[in-house]
């Protein structure tokens, strides 16, 4: 089985004695050894996969790296952080997916109405199974708890990914003091119900709810 370490905090690498894993096409920087790399469909998921998010919009271009020796990834020098699942199922933005083990199922989840108002869509790439996966973040990504009767409000433009059993709903942060200009500026966050980890980067994306 591949083994996922970091060589500092924005680089990975993986050591493989004839393994294979699905990493963002283009993010390999070095490499020891014998490797083969080959540009897969569909986020990895075939012919299914590609149909898929060619539908729901959500862009993901991987590459099957297969070999004998050590490959490293990055991506754009943005921070790196491992994710070890167990049977849970991992939901990522795409972009911010790194890297799987190739034992690990890739596929989209339904996000609704949710995922428009927060300016990411209405789909998001799951990860479940087994194994290692690399996520990016810009900033090193805080990793906090939800709890029953805990819900966590997250900036839609600072969320990265989660895993665990929780639910995900807009909530409207605009009140009497956001439109007279007096208010923080966060108009929308996202809240967190439930039980699970949620990933979060010390830096914020253009969403569709900004500043009032």
């Amino acid at each position: 089985m591949a083994q996922f370490r970091l060589q500092g905090s924005k680089t990975l690498a993986v050591d493989m004695t004839g393994d294979l894993v699905k990493a963002k096409n283009g993010s390999m920087v070095a490499y020891t050894g014998q490797m083969n790399f080959k540009k897969l469909s569909g986020g990895g998921d075939g012919l299914r996969g590609m149909v898929t998010r060619r539908l729901t919009g959500e862009q993901m271009t991987v590459m099957e790296v297969k070999g004998q020796g050590t490959c490293y990834f990055a991506d754009r020098a943005t921070e790196i952080n491992l994710v070890r699942l167990n049977g849970e199922t991992l939901y990522v933005e795409s972009d911010n997916l790194l890297c799987t083990e190739g034992t690990l199922r890739t596929g989209t989840s339904f996000t609704g109405l949710n995922g428009v108002s927060s300016g990411n869509g209405l789909f998001t790439t799951k990860v479940e199974g087994h194994g290692w996966a690399a996520v990016t973040s810009k900033g090193p990504a805080m990793i906090l708890r939800v709890t029953q009767g805990m819900p966590l409000r997250v900036d839609p433009g600072a969320y990265v990914a989660h895993t665990g059993n929780l639910n995900r709903s807009i909530k409207s942060g605009a009140g009497w003091t956001t439109f007279i200009g007096e208010g923080g500026g966060e108009a929308v966050q996202v809240e967190f119900t439930g039980e699970g980890l949620v990933y979060v980067q010390p830096s914020e994306k253009l969403t569709v709810g900004g500043d009032v």
